[in-house]
């Protein structure tokens, strides 16, 4: 099968193109490399583009004539989403628009959509089914949503078949590969290189209506997310495919104090490993600030139709070792 992912430079975009080329599937990367370097691909092969560049988009799709679209490309900074809306309008939804546009044009119909838990906001219920109302809390979630709508609509109109994968927390690492977004707003790998330099971590909202005080989240390891893209691939190769969305979680939430702790933890098995080279201070020092505009209190899945119907289920992302994965990719880096 071949995949043409849009984004493959990025953080989640780039493993899952590894992952894929590990399984006999032949990719190609479509990405501006505004923020990421392409030799991170190895021998993947890539088109340097821009997804508002309709032409250079239809020229890339045609020559390549991929089965199946991966569109990782898309703006993610939630609280920057708030204060530059417009930012994000134009690269997550035209730029989604323009993606499904020239994918009809050049006969591509096939499209696995990177979503977002967002789309829920505060969600009124716990594990949160993809059934759960929809109210984003800032304009990241929104554009997200309005991305899975147009979706919707052009498989109604032009029988466009779509799966979006309403990922939760996507965290952890790979030997090669970890998170290394420009202005890093996620929360682990900025807890991590906190302690690392022995410097003070600053956590947003220690007010929320949580057990204590802060956040909760559903993290889900990297590569488990890019098994989740893989078998969402091969299910719209099939002839009962169906445009549709999924949950990629969990089940399990934690609250960001106790991503502190074991941020902790795993440095100081590192540090009783190998006492020579422990890096930081053991305990983190947090300075408490007022919560980011927009940040919902928890966001916990409920993937059991991603396990059902396309027999997924995650194999690396108890919390431990999503950031002893981290840990050790940041320390190498």
């Amino acid at each position: 099968m071949k995949i043409l992912i849009t984004g493959g430079a990025g953080y989640i975009g780039a493993i899952t193109a590894k992952h894929l080329e590990s399984q006999g599937y032949e990719v190609l990367v479509y990405d501006h490399f505004a923020s990421h370097n392409p030799e991170k691909l190895g021998d993947i092969k890539y088109i340097k583009g821009d997804l508002l560049s309709p032409s250079n988009l239809e020229s890339s799709i045609l020559s390549f004539h991929p089965d199946v679209v991966m569109h990782f490309a898309a703006y993610i900074q939630m609280g920057e989403s708030v204060t530059n809306p417009r930012k994000y309008y134009d690269n997550n939804f035209i730029g989604t628009l323009s993606l499904v546009e020239a994918m009809i044009k050049s006969g591509c119909h096939k499209l696995v959509f990177a979503s977002t838990a967002g789309v829920y906001g505060n969600p009124e219920q716990v594990p949160i089914p993809e059934s759960h109302k929809k109210e984003p809390e800032n304009p990241y979630g929104e554009t997200k949503l309005a991305a899975e709508r147009l979706l919707k609509w052009y498989d109604q109109a032009y029988g466009f078949k779509s799966i979006s994968i309403r990922f939760f927390n996507a965290a952890g690492a790979t030997e090669e590969l970890g998170e290394d977004h420009h202005d890093e707003s996620h929360i682990i790998p900025n807890i991590i290189g906190a302690q690392l330099a022995g410097k003070e971590f600053v956590l947003f909202g220690n007010d929320y209506p949580t057990p204590d005080g802060t956040c909760v989240r559903d993290y889900i390891h990297v590569l488990d997310l890019a098994e989740a893209f893989r078998l969402a691939g091969e299910k719209l190769m099939t002839a009962e495919a169906v445009t549709t969305a999924y949950n990629a979680g969990t089940g399990t939430g934690y609250s960001n104090k106790q991503i502190i702790e074991m941020v902790e933890k795993v440095a100081s098995d590192y540090a009783q490993i190998d006492p020579e080279h422990a890096e930081g201070s053991l305990k983190i020092k947090v300075k408490y600030v007022p919560r980011r505009p927009g940040d919902a209190n928890e966001l916990v899945a409920d993937s059991s139709r991603l396990q059902s119907e396309l027999s997924w289920s995650p194999t690396h992302s108890d919390l431990e070792s999503i950031i002893k994965s981290a840990y050790a990719w940041h320390r190498r880096s």
